[in-house]
Formats: structure tokens, C-alpha cells, sequence
């Protein structure tokens, strides 16, 4: 007999009862309240947007912004960008900590972080992509609003990533809003890479042929004036896509707020506020989430460096300075189209085995983009394949988190209301590890030589761009890879464990139904102490089992 199957069984055999006609009733009547309606899925999904739509411009675009028409030194633009990534890594613990404290409001306990933050966020943002007239502090300039826009996101994605939890007590509801929510984000990172790219692609002068620079680099100082317009109206160009993003920013918060209604959980007290080092110790002792974080961390962090720099791998490697956004564009359109198969093979191969195919994917193009003579047909080819491995990246992290919450939940079952901690110290790692590579990925241009404002560049930066977007990832993800190997929780233990969490959700709803009703006569004490400590008991037989 399997492991878990003769778990369930056991738990199933606990909890069996008389069946009454009204329980039965009140059974249905409860899961009818418990499904969630196509439009609050789609409310709460469209949700997720701000977050991937900001999140793909700055990755994919702040580098070469900060370079390019900041004209900042890749020395500082490095110092910018580890110090941003590390603010917005060390504000998502600190964040998740605050919002477990967080007590239930009228419109509850995730909603007033989305509700205040929305407005500062959308600020900073806009003044992230304004160049300052002044030199001496751009860099302190672009470090504040860089840092204060980090913030104000994390105090709008923690507790937006938590209210998965707080949606419905349905876990096949919960699953399908977060399907919702893929799908949404994904487009985000779509209109995250065409918005700045449609709008900025183009407006630079600098020929698209490399061996047009040489002959062009003579002459360079009789073009200054046509090339200060030209930045001017590039910078003109990134400010118009950071109102656009802005906008869409708010909009999708308002329709988060009037859509999703967010909903206690029933017959369960929150337990006893943790202190910062009690809650991460809480988070950090779990086996299955310190597995599963560490695999992600390497294969997030391969895809980070890919993303970070690719449009100037596409531009100085490749040679395609007005192709690079159609690229990018292509490569999240791609990975947008190839959701739903990863989602239907998720769940008929397990999400173990749609990480290993999903992500080793990517291995070969990534191998193959270095290899070949620079080809625009070939490029795009690359583009489209590697979408398909980036569309799994970007979905199973997300949808193997609540399995990992679930089954700290049954190994733990007197622990409620901390599930934000699993989502902020997650993403904590993740943004440290990628603040680290980009900054280290900028510093390394600047000893390869990288020339700030110049329309080609040496060799040697053409080689470190190489090298940052094929054999550095390719290693990440492989050692990812085999940590992933090790994860417990398969399609078995998972399916198991929202099997028990269910019945136990469903006991003790039903036993507080029963003392809700005044014609019920009080149960005797020790059948009281029994039901109080039923909870406890099952899980740990499951566990023992």
C-alpha cells in the first residue's frame, strides 16, 4: 500500500460520521460560497499584472537605459542596479513579517498593503525613468527612486502573492485562480517588454551593421547635434512608457480592489505573533520549501542573467540595435502562447517532471545563439524556443509554493496566518542572488572595456556578453537541476496532502456549525477535549505514516 494512500485512508476512517440531511445541505451550501466565479479570477489574476509589467521593463531595459541614455559609468549603473535588487530582497521578508502582524480590517488583512502602496509605486516608478538636469547626483538620484519603487512593489506583490490563501478555502479554486493569474502575469511581461520597446525601439541613429561603425567613427564629432536630439527624444520616449505602464499600474489595482473579495479562514485562529527571527526560523527549518527555494534560486537566477543582458547582447554581439525589442517581444509572446501546454503537462506528468523538460529546454538554444554567425532569421528562430523553456520558469515556481505551504500546514497544524512568509522570503532570495549577478554582469562591462553612449564596442565586451548569456546560465540551471532532484513532495504526497487538509477543514467547520446552533445541546467535556484535539491528532498519525 502506498505511503499515502493508506494515510488518507486512515484519516478518512477518523472522521467518518453519521450522515444528517441538514450537514449535508449546509456541506453544499458552503462549497457553493467557496468557488470563486470567472470574474473574480480574472479581477484577482489581472491583479498580478503591475508587478510582471514593471518587473520585465526594469529587467530587461534598465541596463541599457542607465548606459545608454543616462550615460551613467557601468561602474555606477552596477552600483544602482546590486544595491536596488539587494533593498527590494532585504523589503520582502521585512514586508511578509509585517504583513503576518497585519490584523483583519474591514476590507481585510492583504487588501490595505495593495490599497496604500499603489500610489507611491506608481511615483517612483515614473521618476526612475527621468533623466535629472544634473550630474553630480544622478546617480543618488536613480539609487532613491530605485530603492523607494522596490519598496513600495514589495509592500504591493507579498501580500497580492499571500491572498492566493485567502481567496477560497477550495484548493482546486485556488489552483484555478492561480492559473488565471499565470496566464494574466505572462501578458503582463508581454506589454512589460512591447510598451518601452514599441515606444523607445528605434529612436536611436546608430547604424544597425557592424561593419558600418568603423567607417562611421570618423566622423562622429561633426554628428554631435543630430545625436543629442536623437537622446533627447529617446529620453522623451522612456518617459511616455513609464506614464503608460503608470497608468495600466493603477488600473489593474483598482480592478484588484472592486473584484476580489478577501475571505477569513473559516475555523481556524491565527496562532501567537512570531517575532522576525522566530518567523524565519519557522519558514527556514521546513525541508521541502529550503529544497525547493535553492533549486529555483540557481534556475531564476540563470534566467535573470539571460534577461538582464540580453537587449545588449542582441545589440553589441549580435548587431541587431533595431531588432532588439521586436526579439525581446517575440521571445515573451512566445512564452505567453506556451502556458496552457505547460499547464496541461503540469498536471498530467506531475510538476517534477514539467521542471526538468520545461527548463533543460532552454539549454540548447542558449548554447546555440553564441555559436552560430549572427543570423536576424536564426535570432528570432532562437527567440521563439527559448519563450517556451522562459514560460515554465516563470509558471512553476509559483505553482509548486502552495504545495510546499500545504504541507508545512499538515506537518504543523497549530501554525496559522503565516503563509506570507513563505512568499517574501522566497522572493527575498531570489531578488538578492539576481541583484548580485546583474551588478557583477555591469562591473564585468566595465572592465571589458564597455564605451557609455557609443554606438560599438570593443571585442572583449562582445565576449563577456557571450559568456553572460550562454555558459554562466547553462551551469546555474543544471545545478538547480539536480537540487530540484531532490524535493519530496511528488504528484502522490501532493494530492495526499489537500486530500487531509480538506478533511480536516471540513471536520472543523462542521464542529463549529454544531456549536453555533442554539438548539444543540452542549457536548459532553471529554467528548470536547477530543474534538479540540482531533486536528492535532490526525496529522500526526498522517505524519507517522
Amino acid at each position: 500500500m502506498a505511503r499515502g494512500e493508506g494515510a488518507e485512508q486512515y484519516a478518512a476512517s477518523l472522521l467518518t460520521v453519521k450522515p444528517i440531511n441538514t450537514e449535508t445541505r449546509t456541506a453544499k451550501a458552503k462549497d457553493q460560497r467557496n468557488r470563486l466565479s470567472v470574474c473574480n479570477k480574472l479581477c484577482y489574476a489581472i491583479g498580478g499584472a503591475p508587478y510582471q509589467i514593471t518587473g520585465t521593463a526594469l529587467g530587461f531595459f534598465l541596463q541599457i537605459y542607465l548606459l545608454d541614455v543616462a550615460q551613467l559609468d557601468p561602474f555606477h549603473a552596477s552600483i544602482i542596479l546590486f544595491v536596488g535588487r539587494a533593498w527590494d530582497a532585504v523589503t520582502d521578508p521585512s514586508v511578509g513579517f509585517l504583513v503576518s502582524r497585519s490584523r483583519w480590517t474591514r476590507i481585510g488583512r492583504m487588501m490595505p498593503w495593495i490599497v496604500f502602496s499603489t500610489p507611491f509605486a506608481v511615483l517612483t516608478y515614473f521618476l526612475i525613468w527621468y533623466v535629472p538636469p544634473f550630474e553630480q547626483g544622478k546617480v543618488v538620484w536613480y539609487l532613491i527612486f530605485y530603492c523607494l519603487f522596490q519598496s513600495m512593489q514589495t509592500c504591493f506583490h507579498v501580500p497580492y502573492s499571500a491572498l492566493t490563501m485567502f481567496i477560497s478555502s477550495n484548493q482546486k479554486e485556488r489552483d484555478s485562480a492561480t492559473a488565471y493569474r499565470m496566464m494574466v502575469e505572462v501578458l503582463g511581461t508581454v506589454l512589460g517588454t512591447a510598451i518601452p520597446g514599441q515606444i523607445v525601439g528605434g529612436a536611436s541613429s546608430c547604424p544597425t551593421e557592424p561593419n558600418v561603425l568603423a567607417s562611421i567613427n570618423s566622423s562622429m564629432n561633426s554628428s554631435i547635434n543630430s545625436s543629442n536630439v536623437s537622446l533627447e527624444e529617446t529620453k522623451q520616449s522612456y518617459l511616455l512608457a513609464s506614464g503608460v505602464i503608470s497608468v495600466i499600474y493603477v488600473i489593474c489595482a483598482v480592478i484588484l480592489f472592486l473584484g476580489v473579495k478577501e475571505k477569513k479562514e473559516s475555523g481556524r485562529k491565527r496562532s501567537n505573533l512570531l517575532t522576525f527571527r522566530q518567523g524565519m526560523w519557522l519558514v527556514m527549518s521546513h525541508g521541502p520549501y529550503v529544497k525547493l527555494v535553492i533549486g529555483f534560486l540557481f534556475t531564476s537566477l540563470a534566467f535573470m542573467l539571460l534577461e538582464g543582458n540580453f537587449a545588449l547582447f542582441i545589440t553589441y554581439a549580435l548587431g541587431h540595435r533595431k531588432d532588439f525589442h521586436n526579439i525581446l517581444l517575440v521571445i515573451m509572446l512566445s512564452a505567453t502562447l506556451s502556458i496552457p501546454g505547460w499547464q496541461w503537462f503540469l498536471t498530467r506528468f506531475g510538476k517534477k517532471n514539467a521542471v526538468y523538460f520545461g527548463i533543460s529546454w532552454a539549454v540548447p538554444f542558449m548554447i546555440l545563439i553564441v555559436c552560430i554567425q549572427s543570423n536576424l532569421v536564426i535570432s528570432y528562430l532562437v527567440s521563439v524556443a527559448a519563450g517556451v523553456s522562459v514560460a515554465a520558469a516563470f509558471l512553476l515556481p509559483w505553482s509548486m509554493l502552495p504545495d510546499v505551504v500545504d504541507d508545512f500546514k499538515v506537518k504543523n497544524p497549530d501554525v496559522h496566518g503565516h503563509e506570507a512568509l513563505f512568499y517574501s522570503y522566497y522572493v527575498f532570495f531570489i531578488k538578492f542572488a539576481s541583484g548580485i549577478s546583474l551588478g557583477i554582469s555591469t562591473l564585468s562591462l566595465k572592465f571589458a572595456g564597455y564605451v557609455t553612449g557609443s554606438c560599438s564596442q570593443p571585442e572583449a565586451v562582445s565576449l563577456t556578453l557571450k559568456v553572460l548569456v550562454s555558459p554562466v546560465p547553462v551551469c546555474l540551471i543544471a545545478v538547480g537541476l539536480l537540487i530540484l532532484k531532490t524535493y519530496p513532495i511528488d504528484e502522490e504526497k501532493r494530492q495526499g496532502n489537500q486530500k487531509l487538509l480538506q478533511k480536516i477543514l471540513d471536520m472543523t467547520t462542521s464542529y463549529l456549525d454544531k456549536q453555533k446552533r442554539p438548539q444543540t445541546p452542549p457536548l459532553p467535556k471529554h467528548h470536547q477535549t477530543a474534538s479540540a484535539g482531533s486536528l492535532r491528532w490526525i496529522t500526526q498519525v498522517y505524519v507517522a505514516l
